[in-house]
Formats: C-alpha cells, structure tokens, sequence
C-alpha cells in the first residue's frame, strides 16, 4: 500500500474522501476545548512557512460520516493554528504527562476519538493528558512534509519547559499517537536531536525526545509496495524511547506496521511490547465495543508500571 493509497484508505474509514464532503461539511467555528483547561499556540508568531489566509478550522462531519461504537466524532480540517491543551489529572496526579497526536491520514483530525475521549480516560488515572492540535492537511508523513513533525518537536518540547508550572515531572513526559497520529509519534521518537524548524524561544533549547511512547494502528512504518520492508525514514537506534503497540490483525492499514516497527526496535535493543488482536479493524480509539480489543487502555497502565513511569499499587 503506497502512503497516497493509505491516506485514501483512512479518508474512507473516516468518510472523508468525496467531493460532495467538502461542499456540505458544516461550517461550525475552529475546535475549542471545555472550559477550565489551558490552551496554548505552539508558535507564538505563527507557524513557520504559514500561508496567509488559510481556509477557516471546522468540523467537517457531514451527517453520511461513519459512526464509530454507535458514535458520531468530530473531524477536524483545516487546522492552520496548532496549541496543546492540558488537561489536569482528576484523580492523584502520578507527575507522568503524555503527549496525544490523534489520527486522521494528514488530512484531519479525530480531536474527540482520539484527543478528548484519549484525555478522559488519562486524566482518570493520575496522568496530564496535552492534545496536540497539529496542522492539516498533508502535514505529513515525513519527508514528504515536515510540517506535523515541526509541530509535535516544538510541542513536547513546549510541554517539558512547562513542566515546572503544569506539575510534570519533565523526566517523564511521552506521547501516544493514533494512525497518521501514531506514525507522528515513531516519527518523533527517531528524529528529536534535530530540529525542522529555526529555534522561536528558550522552549527549543529544551529535548524534545519522549520519555516512553505509545503506537496505536500506526500506518506508514512499512511499505507496500517494497514487500511491508521498514519505512527507512523511521530508523530507530538505542536512544529511541520504550515503546507499547497495539493494533488489530484485521487492520485495512495493514498490521505489518506494527510487526516491522517492533522488530526494529528489538533490533535496536529498545524495550517493547507489543500487542496484536484478531479482530477490531481500524479507527476504535478508546469507545467500548464487545471486542477484546477495547481494553488496550489497561495493557498501557500495565506497561506503563512496568517501565516505572507511573508507580505500581501498593500491595495489600
């Protein structure tokens, strides 16, 4: 599958990919998060190569849109203004952050699946959940653009210079991507020692490599039509961050993605875990279906006790 025919893929599981999309999405005003959570521009003095005039963020879910668990969801176009939004965890903050890039082929964002739904279930569990709105589309994937990477370098590195502020331990700060998302995030966890933009601030002299990540039904991390061989612009070595991936063996984006990426990281001898289910398709983000692959979430938490960066129950 060729990264044109994997955008056209997510584009239809999503229902996006149609002229009649466009002309009736809704013309709604660019996502705002619930009151009581800060929201930040990641480029202070606009993002770089910025084209003056870009067409307005909406929702462009039309009423034809698939559902996914039953549900409608928002998909987010024409994101030209990125921010990260920290939500605070509800419950006994862990000091643990994590980073959301949500999914949508580089063509939209899934906010709600896969941003605020994602935060819901952190927060919950004593984790600082940051969405990061990225710019689309055809943000990416890298090198074809490096416009999404730009964002998400800029954005953990934003994040870190908070730490202080938003109660973060800085040493402990990860991301979680879903698809185009989660292709952002392997993306990332290979190319942090080199910035794709002109340092803005203090914010760029601070790492914007991952403490830890995790890949949810990534696509882009191996290529059809070299016979599923590893994306070789996602090259990881022993610095690349411990990683947990989940995907569905039924994944009409292919699960090679994930059987390719954690055999590279194996190769790199970088600690993984890796998670294959039979059935789910593509696209569930956290929405509770009768489908074992639902409880991906508590695999996470179990992982992530694992790798100490949240601390295990006291034993009773």
């Amino acid at each position: 599958m060729t990264n044109k025919s994997f955008v056209a893929l997510v584009c239809i599981l999503f229902a996006l990919a149609s002229s009649s999309h466009t002309a009736n999405a809704q013309t709604s005003n660019a996502w705002q998060p619930a009151s009581g959570h800060t929201q930040i521009p990641i480029w202070p003095k606009g993002a770089p190569g910025a084209t003056p005039n870009p067409p307005a963020e909406a929702d462009t879910t039309i009423s034809k849109d698939n559902l996914i668990a039953g549900k409608p969801l928002i998909r987010l176009g024409n994101v030209s203004n990125p921010t990260v939004t920290l939500y605070q965890p509800t419950t006994k903050p862990t000091g643990a952050a994590i980073v959301v890039f949500p999914g949508g082929g580089y063509h939209i964002l899934a906010i709600d699946l896969e941003g605020t739904e994602v935060c819901d279930w952190l927060i919950s569990s004593g984790i600082a959940c940051i969405i990061l709105k990225y710019r689309v589309p055809d943000s990416g994937p890298y090198p074809k653009s490096s416009v999404a990477l730009q964002d998400a370098q800029r954005a953990v590195s934003l994040v870190r210079s908070h730490a202080a502020e938003w109660h973060i331990d800085p040493r402990r700060i990860g991301v979680l991507g879903f698809s185009a998302g989660a292709h952002l995030a392997a993306a990332l966890s290979t190319h942090y020692d080199q910035r794709l933009y002109d340092s803005v601030d203090a914010a760029d002299n601070v790492s914007c490599r991952p403490d830890f990540a995790v890949i949810v039904y990534p696509g882009y991390l191996a290529i059809a039509e070299q016979n599923m061989a590893p994306n070789a612009e996602i090259h990881p070595t022993e610095k690349t961050p411990p990683s947990f991936i989940v995907q569905s063996e039924d994944d009409p984006v292919h699960v090679e993605n994930s059987t390719v990426y954690f055999l590279a990281l194996k190769n790199a001898k970088v600690p993984a875990e890796l998670h294959i289910y039979s059935d789910g398709g593509h696209g569930w983000g956290l929405r509770p279906t009768n489908q074992p692959v639902t409880h991906w979430p508590k695999l996470v938490e179990a992982w992530l006790h694992t790798i100490h960066i949240i601390e295990a129950p006291a034993a009773t």
